[in-house]
């Protein structure tokens, strides 16, 4: 039989007798072996007749043949119109473990029927036949080990139809997803948690490979010379810059850089596991498990060949590495808020509190609750004061509490309570409470997002000269997300905090000026900001100037002035400014921009 009809080793059969070699397990294979091959021994004819009338086959009529429909099949009509097909017909085998058939409920002819129903068309469009022009027609047999299914397909129009490797391949495919689609569904999901962590990985590694390529330390020369050359090639291309539109040449170099990825450590074990996910699901269906292809060769994983492109893209620009959160998040002002105070005893301070006066309630609580050791009874009493005051509208009182509501700080958080005291101290003009409202209304905890609101209340602080306002709306206009953008008007207001010595505005118009994308590119005004801010202490302005001033980029280079500023910017933790001192006297030239 294996001389024969070597196909056969493929079956659930052959391999149920190679491990048990016993007279039950011979005896299925040497059936189901003939029975597929039934219509080369005997004829179209018999095979039909036989596939509908054999024993153990399940009858829906007087025979068990089945198609779509209801109509009722007579059999002496379609062995006819099979046997004088001049067409191809395939005469597929479906076949199921008996235990697998038992538990997913395919142990009968109705659930085959409306499986392969179903399936037709998908069917039709894998034999490249016209889905109007497809007759099929099953038998269910119910034997013992595998039940299974026998189909003969074939088109109307002879001229029709023919199959190839891959065609073969997604029917199975489409089948056993179907049959085995709720255990399916556990691989399907570990399958996406690598693709996705893969992904991750590969972006990960590039994010770690092109600071060392821009700073001149990359160990990969072959990654580097890939990697110039296609951001080199890229600048000459025309029309849409990814993958599917590039020429031939800047494939493969792209291919080659996505495998060079791909011998990282971690991507190479992603690679791994998402494999074998994908391999527990086509045993389902396929008899031998394939082989991974290079990274850059596998469809799954299409976005990193693109995400390639766009690093060569932006290879050229100068990056800033400071968290991701800086770019919206909005500072807490500090407060600079002066408030009138009776020159007093504590004693004398307290007995006009009591008395009731707003002012020396609001001074003796923060008397009171300056101290960081101070007792719960002294803290409750301090509340008391503070609460007293801000009833009697007392804007000072009001901000101090409602900061103690917004912080949770001796009181339980209370988003509502927060926004009414502050509502209350900023009607009274308080620019401090004005800003602290406005940031809550733009998207604070517990508080409805309200943009008018924040708006409203950040322009109220900012036009009263709130720095920290000022620097938010610079922020917003800037974004446009919550408003239109208004470039003009965000740098407007970054530039009146920046002149009121805020250091996150002076370094935000550093970086705008030096990006050459919201305003043209202007290297003494971005200069003037950076230093500025690196003055006020800002970390990431002072790592900026000193990478500058390292590489020579558009200042001339400087390698005391960039120690200097990389040396202020470790020493507040700076994890990148460290990494350049740490490899000072290891830097060469940069082949690439910054």
């Amino acid at each position: 039989i294996l001389r024969e009809f070597p196909d056969t080793k493929d079956l659930f059969e052959y391999a149920d007798y190679c491990e048990n070699p016993n007279r039950g397990n011979a005896t299925e294979f040497i059936t189901i072996a003939l029975e597929q091959n039934l219509d080369r021994i005997s004829g179209r004819e018999k095979y039909l007749d036989y596939i509908a009338n054999r024993p153990r086959v399940e009858k829906l009529d007087r025979h068990g043949l089945f198609t779509a429909g209801d109509e009722p099949l007579i059999l002496s009509q379609i062995a006819d119109e099979v046997s004088c097909h001049t067409g191809n017909v395939w005469t597929p085998i479906i076949s199921l473990r008996r235990e697998d058939a038992a538990r997913l409920g395919y142990d009968n002819a109705l659930a085959w029927k409306a499986l392969l129903s179903e399936k037709a068309m998908e069917i039709a469009e894998n034999l490249k036949i016209h889905p109007d022009h497809l007759r099929w027609y099953a038998a269910f047999h119910n034997e013992s080990h595998h039940p299974h299914v026998h189909m003969i397909c074939y088109s109307t129009d002879p001229r029709e139809g023919y199959l190839t490797k891959q065609g073969i391949k997604k029917m199975k495919s489409s089948l056993a997803k179907e049959i085995f689609r709720q255990e399916l569904i556990p691989l399907y999901r570990e399958k996406t948690q690598h693709r996705d962590i893969l992904k991750e990985q590969a972006a990960e590694s590039m994010r770690e490979l092109i600071p060392q390529m821009k700073n001149g330390v990359l160990q990969n020369d072959r990654m580097e010379h890939l990697f110039i050359y296609l951001a080199e090639k890229l600048q000459t291309v025309g029309g849409k810059k990814q993958y599917g539109y590039l020429k031939a040449d800047l494939k493969n170099v792209v291919d080659e850089i996505v495998d060079e990825l791909a011998k990282d450590s971690r991507v190479a074990e992603a690679y791994r596991l998402w494999w074998e996910a994908k391999g527990r699901i086509e045993s389902i269906y396929a008899e031998t498990p394939s082989e991974p292809p290079p990274l850059s060769r596998c469809n799954d994983f299409k976005p990193i060949r693109n995400m390639v492109i766009q690093e060569a893209l932006l290879i050229g620009s100068i990056t800033f590495e400071e968290p991701a959160s800086m770019e919206t998040a909005l500072p807490d002002s500090e407060d600079d808020l002066e408030i009138p105070s009776y020159d007093m005893a504590e004693e004398e301070l307290e007995r006009t509190a009591s008395a009731g006066n707003p002012l020396a309630c609001c001074q003796l609580a923060r008397l009171i609750l300056s101290d960081k050791k101070v007792q719960p009874q002294e803290a409750e009493k301090a509340l008391g004061h503070l609460r007293k005051a801000a009833e009697a509208r007392n804007p000072f009182a009001a901000y101090f509490l409602g900061k103690l509501y917004e912080k949770g700080h001796h009181v339980p958080q209370n988003a509502a309570e927060t926004v009414r005291l502050y509502t209350l101290s900023a009607e009274h003009g308080n620019i401090f409470a004005a800003y602290r409202l406005g940031k809550l209304y733009l998207g604070g905890d517990g508080v409805l997002k309200d943009v008018e609101s924040a708006i409203r209340w950040l322009t109220f602080a900012a036009d009263r000269k709130n720095p920290f306002a000022q620097y938010a709306l610079g922020i917003v206009y800037l974004k446009g997300s919550d408003v239109s953008k208004d470039t003009a008007k965000g740098v407007e207001y970054l530039k009146q905090a920046a002149d009121q010595g805020n250091q996150l505005a002076q370094y935000r118009l550093g970086k705008i000026y030096l990006m050459d994308e919201d305003m043209p590119k202007d290297i003494q005004t971005a200069l003037q900001f950076l230093t500025a801010a690196a003055e006020h202490g800002n970390q990431y302005a002072q790592y900026t100037l000193g990478k500058l001033y390292l590489m020579g980029k558009d200042v001339p280079k400087d390698k005391d002035v960039a120690v200097r500023w990389l040396t202020l910017s470790a020493a507040q933790g700076n994890l990148y400014a460290k990494f350049f001192l740490d490899h000072i006297k290891d830097f060469k030239d940069p082949s690439v921009l910054l």
